[in-house]
């Protein structure tokens, strides 16, 4: 058996560490797929009867997570039902009657339609303006643990190479493999995926736990267990864990050359039902043409899984074992298919970005868009090396126009010398090297890709930037008044303060005495400030101040109707950098 120096095994190894150390760096903080576009009642209002219910909307359908929904009163209880219910894009919180005054803080947990977690809250007030009640340890608002995120990106990592070592060697193994060379050690890798892959599925739907209800790597109860399992996300891999342990036992005849056409359709079929289930638990389903993108990422896993897995074929068996007049066959065969492969690769990837990112923008300004970049730059470098390639094998490798009805995969000729032997054919050694480095740097594209799923796209990415940095506006009623604030840019530095007084019923315009209005940073220790008001007409008032640094600013607003009649307000207004 040909062994490889140690020597030879120190790169490949340094650039794999190199691609694990990408999954564990730290990620962006925002991986929400799903937006809160609205909330009834609005963040910051102060309502003069309690409702019913709240509302919350977000861009995209929601899934509840269990106990990770709740409304705080002014005293620190309970003061939602336990019941939320989640209406397609809409979360309703139903509430307890008769709730003291004072204000009230809704967070909540919930798991958008791409399978990732998604965490919140905002306050409002009843009445009054009271401190902001604090939810304890079994909040809702909670934060996605780092080991939990970090081992999600290996788990799909560890699947993506599964998907690589069972799909490009099974092809191989059924199209191009010498009959005269035994297939029990290229048998053993496309097992070997296959059980990577199993390993995979089961370790992401274990993770999935902790990642949806936001506790700890061993923090796992059996009713968030049985949430996840009857999930969209919890039957895909269900299904890939079954596809994987079925391509197992398929595989065996396939490598004992007993495969029956039955055994290779199963197979074809299995193949495209796996491929699947990637797309159905992830980004590709929740975007705005989901039949595109779901078609697009099968085509673009298919055409991965096949030119990376058979790079490894031929780096790791073909080239070291095949004679000459074998490889005159398999490689020119093998070229086509890699450039096919490359093509689809490249326009399904293309579909998926228009769809994802859509901007230059959102390209350059989110973490996903230049992750893309990135991933790209390493494509280019292999498709270069890929081209040399291809120029070695029509060099070398293409047969003659007689000897096109030879048939050198039965051919009962001597195997080429071994990797290291002198009288090698420098071709056939340029053509080794240059798989391998098509093969390291995929390696780190996986690397890119397994992170990519875990961030959240562009296009949400950028939408959620644009609402937070957006004017800000809310309506708060009172019994004197209701007002309307406006408040933009709504960012670090200068903003301009519009306030419109109604009557309580919205009726007409309320004429207002006088207006005084502060600006407060609490979390950052900045006491209220004197926001000076110019009034416009009786019922609009404006003003100027400088809000930095960025956080949740309290604006407070006096508005004196007459004489006797007074109410302040109090508007929590975000404040980006």
């Amino acid at each position: 058996m040909v062994r490889m120096t140690r020597r030879s095994w120190s790169i490949p190894l340094a650039v794999l560490f190199g691609a694990l150390l990408i999954l564990v760096l730290p990620a962006a903080p925002a991986s929400a797929h799903a937006l809160l576009e609205r909330t009834a009642p609005v963040a910051g209002s102060v309502v003069d009867q309690m409702p019913g219910e709240i509302t919350l909307t977000f861009t995209e359908p929601v899934r509840i997570v269990a106990d990770k929904i709740r409304v705080t009163a002014p005293d620190g209880s309970r003061a939602d039902t336990g019941k939320p219910v989640a209406r397609d894009a809409e979360l309703v919180i139903p509430i307890k009657p008769g709730g003291p005054k004072g204000t009230y803080l809704v967070s909540y947990r919930v798991i958008s339609a791409d399978s990732h977690p998604v965490s919140g809250g905002y306050s409002f007030s009843y009445g009054q303006v009271s401190a902001v009640p604090s939810t304890g340890d079994a909040g809702a608002d909670v934060k996605t643990d780092a080991l939990v995120k970090n081992a999600m990106s290996v788990a799909r990592f560890i699947g993506f190479a599964g998907l690589v070592l069972l799909v490009g060697p099974a092809l191989v193994l059924f199209a191009l493999w010498p009959r005269r060379l035994s297939a029990r050690d290229p048998g053993r890798v496309a097992l070997t995926g296959a059980g990577l892959l199993a390993f995979s599925a089961v370790l992401e739907l274990y993770l999935q736990i902790p990642y949806t209800s936001g506790t700890t790597l061993f923090d796992v109860s059996s009713t968030a267990t049985r949430e996840v399992l009857g999930t969209p996300f919890g039957a895909a891999h269900l299904i890939r864990l079954a596809v994987a342990i079925a391509a197992a036992v398929l595989l065996r005849p396939l490598i004992a050359g007993r495969a029956g056409k039955i055994d290779q359709t199963l197979l074809i079929i299995l193949g495209v039902v796996g491929l699947a289930t990637w797309p159905i638990s992830g980004h590709p389903s929740a975007s705005p043409v989901p039949t595109l993108t779901v078609v697009a990422d099968v085509a673009h896993l298919a055409s991965m899984a096949v030119w990376l897995g058979g790079l490894v074929m031929l780096f790791a068996f073909l080239l070291r074992r095949a004679d000459t007049r074998e490889l005159t066959a398999i490689v020119p065969v093998w070229s086509g298919w890699a450039l096919l492969a490359i093509t689809v690769l490249v326009l399904a990837g293309t579909a998926q970005a228009l769809v994802e990112i859509g901007t230059i923008d959102a390209l350059t300004g989110t973490t996903y868009g230049r992750l893309v970049m990135v991933k790209v730059a390493l494509l280019a470098v292999v498709l270069g090396v890929a081209a040399y390639s291809r120029s070695i094998t029509n060099r070398r490798f293409t047969p003659a126009p007689d000897e096109s009805s030879d048939e050198p995969a039965d051919s009962s000729d001597e195997p080429a010398d071994s990797w290291d032997a002198p009288a090698e054919p420098a071709d056939r050694v340029r053509l080794r090297r240059a798989v391998m480095i098509e093969v390291l740097i995929a390696v780190v594209v996986l690397g890119f890709t397994s992170v990519l799923v875990q961030t959240s796209p562009a296009r949400s990415a950028q939408a959620g930037d644009n609402a937070a940095t957006g004017p800000f506006s809310t309506t708060v009623t009172t019994n004197l008044v209701k007002l309307e604030v406006d408040v933009s840019p709504g960012r670090v530095g200068p903003n301009t303060v519009h306030l419109y007084a109604l009557k309580p019923d919205g009726s007409g315009p309320q004429s207002v005495a006088e207006w005084k209005a502060t600006a407060a940073l609490p979390a950052k220790g900045i006491e209220p400030i004197v926001l000076p008001t110019l009034t416009i007409t009786p019922d609009h008032a404006t003003g100027s101040v400088t809000l930095t640094p960025a956080g949740t600013w309290e604006l407070k607003f006096t508005v004196r109707v007459d004489d006797l009649n007074q109410t302040t307000i109090a508007v929590q207004v975000p404040i980006r950098g």
